[in-house]
Order: structure tokens, then sequence, then C-alpha cells
């Protein structure tokens, strides 16, 4: 195969336009230079340099890295020659090299992680319960645990919110993505909040179940029932202190409160994907209970507009009464 076409054909197997070697920890020049000395074999080093444009020491310790994972060798007899190892034997094996290294990094840092967690530091509290303080530290505790959890996240969702309204959880759609499983409860009347209720449907969409209440003030966290975050007071205004709970009684307390809510929730997600955007708005707003003013004022329509959707929508439904047309939803799996 001639040199220029060799080089061409080597390009499609840089991903993305990564170098052909970033995987396995080496960078674009490493990568330039195997390919160069796979379509030109027993270069040396001057030869390599000029094609390549860059000095020749540079290129002689790039080709010592190369060396020394296996992907280049010096022609026996030949000190200033080199020649590419085959690439499905030679990248096989620093395949296997590295997956097995990063293997053994995830294993130690379990193991460290594991230390972490049973080693009190100098001045730490060594209870089970310790105050976070500041909205800084309990943002960054928030996205932590949802960026750890492995399994499940179970949150309750009301006011008063962190930073005065809510915001779009970012680190929910990353967890939700890698097959994490999250179970949430809002308090009906926040979902009137600006964005709220998009939010709350981006994340139904990826996966979320999403139930709600009329009124809950149980604000809180759980992330694989191991650790937990709650307000100092359910009842007072948001200060930025939470309370970190470790596994204990008081953990599997508020996992137990949690399980109770869900049952007592109405389901507000899995909507229609044949309804049109803002009929699905509409039908979330009607199962968690807002009125016609609200909804309105939500969908920036006037009550009346409301008022005759929800009509159309009852007569769709085969519905006499609002609450009718709730359990037809229901059974057609629109709520």
């Amino acid at each position: 195969m001639e040199p220029d076409i060799l080089k061409r054909s080597m390009r499609p197997v840089q991903l993305d336009g990564a170098p052909l070697l970033e995987p396995v920890g080496l960078g674009q020049i490493h990568s330039d230079l195997y390919l160069d000395l796979l379509a030109f074999p027993r270069s040396t080093i001057p030869a390599m340099a000029a094609r390549l444009e860059l000095p020749a020491g540079r290129v002689r310790k790039t080709l010592q890295y190369l060396l020394d994972a296996g992907l280049v060798s010096r022609l026996a007899g030949a000190r200033h020659h080199y020649v590419a190892a085959p690439p499905e034997v030679a990248v096989d094996a620093l395949v296997a090299r590295r997956s097995q290294q990063l293997e053994q990094l995830r294993v130690h840092a379990h193991e460290l992680a594991v230390v972490i967690r049973n080693q009190v530091q100098p001045g730490e509290a060594s209870e089970l319960i310790q105050l976070v303080e500041g909205s800084e530290a309990v943002g960054h505790h928030l996205a932590r645990m949802q960026l750890g959890a492995r399994e499940e996240v179970l949150i309750v969702d009301c006011p008063p919110y962190l930073y005065g309204r809510p915001v779009h959880n970012e680190e929910e759609l990353k967890a939700l993505a890698r097959g994490v499983s999250y179970r949430c409860i809002y308090h009906a009347p926040g979902l009137q909040e600006e964005g709220h209720l998009d939010s709350m449907l981006e994340c139904v969409a990826a996966g979320e179940q999403a139930r709600t209440l009329p009124s809950v003030r149980m604000k809180m966290i759980i992330a694989d029932r191991r650790i937990a975050l709650v307000p100092v007071s359910f009842s007072a205004a948001e200060t930025g202190t939470r309370l970190l709970v470790q596994p204990s009684p008081l953990l599997d307390a508020l996992v137990a409160c949690f399980e109770s809510l869900w049952q007592r929730a109405t389901p507000a997600g899995s909507l229609s994907d044949g309804l049109a955007e803002p009929d699905r708005k509409l039908l979330a707003m009607l199962a968690s209970g807002m009125k016609d003013r609200a909804i309105a004022r939500a969908l920036g329509v006037t009550e009346r507009t409301v008022g005759r959707r929800v009509q159309e929508l009852m007569s769709q439904l085969d519905a006499g009464t609002r609450f009718q047309a709730g359990l037809q939803a229901g059974r057609r799996g629109l709520l």
C-alpha cells in the first residue's frame, strides 16, 4: 500500500477528532508519529522530524514513549532506524494493560472511599448527623450526592428554595442517563414557579417518576438509602443550613416518611406522547390539583380558554366531572 494511501486510511479510526492513541493515555504527537511510522517504515529521526515538521529532540523523546509502550521498535543492526509494531498486536496489548490498570484504580478508589467514610478527621464531628452551613456547601452536597448515586435518588421538592427559586437539576439528568432511578414528590403550588413545570416534564421525559401533593413541607433528598440531606427545620424559612444524615435509625425514618408520602401522592408523569404540549402541561397541572386561574397564569392563556379545554378533554375522556376525567386518564395511561 502506498504511504499516502495508508495515512489516509488510518484517519477514520480517530474518534470525534480525538487522537488515535488518546484512550490509552497518549496524545496527538504520539498518534501522529505512530501513524507516520506505519506509513514510512525504517524511518530515521531526521526523516520523521522533517515530515511532521517537529524538532528532532521532540521526536526522539516521543519515540521513547512509543518504545516503552511497545508500539515502536528499533531495527536490529540499525539503531537509528525505527519501525512501527503491527497495530492489531501492539494496540491490543496496550489496551489490555490499560484496562487492567483502570480496574486496579477502580478497586483502590472503592477501598479509599471505605477508609474515608470510616475515618474521623481531627476536628470533625463523629456523629451520624452533621451540620452543613452556607448555600455553597449545601449546593456542593446536593450535587455530590446525585453524582455519586448508583441506584436510586428520592426527592421531596418544596419551597422555600435554596436560591430563592427552583433551579434546573442538571445532576439529575446526568444520573438518569447512567441508569439511576429517581422518584420525586413535588409541592403542587411550587410548580407554578416560572420554568418549574417545564423542568419537571423534562426530567419525567428522561425517566423520572414524579408525583405531587397539594401541600408538602418535608423537603429532603436521599441517595441510595445511605445518606440524606434535610433542612434544620421543616417550618423555618430556608437559611442555607442543612443536616447531613448518615446510615442510622433517623435515616430509616426519613425513608419510611418518603414512602408514606409517595403512596399518598398523585402521579404527575408518564403523560401521553400523543397529546399536544399544552394539553400535556394542562393534564399535569390538573393532576397536581391546580385551579383554573393558576393554570391559566402558568400557560399564559385566559381562564376561559382553560375551562373550555378542560371541558374538551373531559369529553374526549368520556367523563362528566374532573374527578371522572382523572380516573379515565389514569386507566388510559395518561396519568
